[in-house]
């Protein structure tokens, strides 16, 4: 027990430091991804799908679905990187959502 919370207090640590050294422009090790701006209403569209069934098929709300397609609103966090794969990958996400 000891040695898992030294173990865990070493990763969180070393997590911290690269990410203040990142926030600072310092070289760092940690992997940074960033997306850029999406056309939802262009993956909806590559997928086949109406809003309804998009929204349902990947649980987001139609009423947000909307919001996005008209630019009104951006995703953010998981459903921005959950719309990066479904642009890149629409078939394997399908796929595993029905597993």
């Amino acid at each position: 027990m000891v040695k898992k919370m030294a173990n865990a207090f070493s990763s969180i640590k070393q997590g911290l430091s690269e990410a203040i050294d990142f926030a600072e422009g310092k070289p760092t090790k940690a992997v940074v991804h960033s997306f850029g701006p999406l056309d939802v209403k262009k993956i909806r569209d590559q997928v086949g799908m109406s809003q309804n069934e998009f929204a349902s098929a990947f649980g987001i709300s139609v009423s947000t679905l909307r919001h996005w397609e008209r630019g009104d609103r951006s995703p953010q966090g998981p459903a921005l990187v959950l719309l990066n794969v479904v642009a890149k990958e629409p078939a394997l996400v399908l796929r595993a959502l029905a597993s």
